[in-house]
């Protein structure tokens, strides 16, 4: 702000390509062919995650992809006069579910309440809503319902006091074990089973090298490390460079990071998975339509603009996206194996540019 007015918005660039296509298949897409925009400016990122859909496309039905959950999550917390009164309102609120519901329909259309969730501490009492939000990533519609759940459930339990609309239970844009635990935004899991002669001529590394990598690399040494739910290599870069090229709220790739890869020798060939709990995406809402046409634009192209169901569009944008995940993950475990090849690659890319 300067002189106490909002300056008008003007845009940043950032170099965007169209990556594929990549083949997906699964719960979500039956068995296409899509292109993905990745807007970065860790300009090798583009040739890993091309290296990986040229894989995808070698193997029947390419990247299997299986949404497993949506929802969005909203935490609130209440002060009772001591922990029993606390305990008793929450067992309380737990059977009056339909109750809760209705007051959540008188704020959003599209909002449904499909879990509660406590913690205690002390007098304190969290409460944890749990949400679908139709095509939306719902940051401000579960909001909003909280918004209006909290006053009802003052007026009806007069014993308790306002804490926070937000109470960190949630949790929003944090490393926390509960998201993973309990799921917040699409919960998506993506594999691959690459043939042994593919994954030499083409990844120049073995199914065996990959597995005993990702193992000692990803679970070994993220433990070392003191990982948070997070055993991989580098999620962030892929969803980083889609959240920015398809207008999501870029920050949850702070907990949509926070996935597993696994990797295993099946009868010769690679298993390869990316499992992504925490994919907060959307396909209207957070600014889009409001003049952003590059946004637009590139939703329309993933076929993401189509005609469905409430929440469709928002789970073919979270299948895209963990399928490009998964391309750039196999890709960069591939180069790793092979001593001076990750380094080398950048070098060769960034300083030809």
């Amino acid at each position: 702000m300067t002189g106490g007015k909002m300056q008008e918005p003007f845009q940043t660039p950032v170099p965007t390509q169209w990556i594929g296509p990549i083949r997906v298949s699964g719960n979500v897409i039956g068995n296409e062919e899509v292109e993905v925009p990745l807007a970065t400016y860790e300009t090798p990122l583009w040739p890993s995650v091309k290296r990986g859909s040229k894989i995808s496309r070698m193997v029947e039905g390419g990247i299997r992809a299986t949404l497993v959950d949506d929802r969005m999550t909203r935490s609130v917390y209440f002060e009772a006069p001591d922990a029993g009164t606390a305990h008793r309102v929450a067992q309380e609120l737990d059977a009056r579910r339909d109750d809760l519901q209705a007051v959540v329909s008188g704020a959003s259309r599209y909002a449904k309440l499909i879990d509660l969730h406590f913690q205690h501490a002390g007098n304190l009492l969290y409460v944890r809503f749990d949400f679908t939000t139709g095509d939306a990533s719902g940051h401000n519609m579960v909001t909003l319902a909280a918004d209006n759940l909290m006053p009802w459930i003052l007026q009806q339990y007069p014993e308790l006091k306002y804490g926070s609309i937000s109470g960190n239970f949630c949790s929003d844009k944090k490393p926390t074990a509960v998201n993973g635990i309990l799921g917040r935004g699409k919960s998506v899991i993506t594999e691959i089973l690459i043939p042994r002669d593919v994954v030499v001529r083409f990844l120049k590394t073995t199914p065996e090298q990959v597995a005993d990598l990702n193992t000692r690399k990803n679970l070994v040494g993220t433990n070392l490390a003191g990982g948070l739910r997070a055993a991989n290599a580098h999620y962030a870069n892929m969803l980083l460079a889609f959240y920015l090229a398809t207008g999501q709220d870029a920050a949850n790739i702070v907990e949509g990071s926070q996935g597993i890869t696994t990797a295993e020798v099946r009868d010769g060939a690679l298993y390869f998975s990316c499992n992504l709990p925490n994919l907060i995406v959307g396909t209207v809402g957070n600014g889009k339509g409001a003049g952003l046409s590059v946004v637009e634009d590139n939703l329309r192209k993933l076929g993401c603009r189509e005609d469905r169901e409430p929440g469709g569009n928002a789970h073919r944008l979270a299948v895209l996206c963990a399928a490009s995940v998964l391309c750039g993950e196999l890709s960069l475990l591939a180069a790793q194996t092979n001593p001076g090849e990750l380094m080398e690659a950048h070098v060769k890319i960034e300083r030809n540019q």
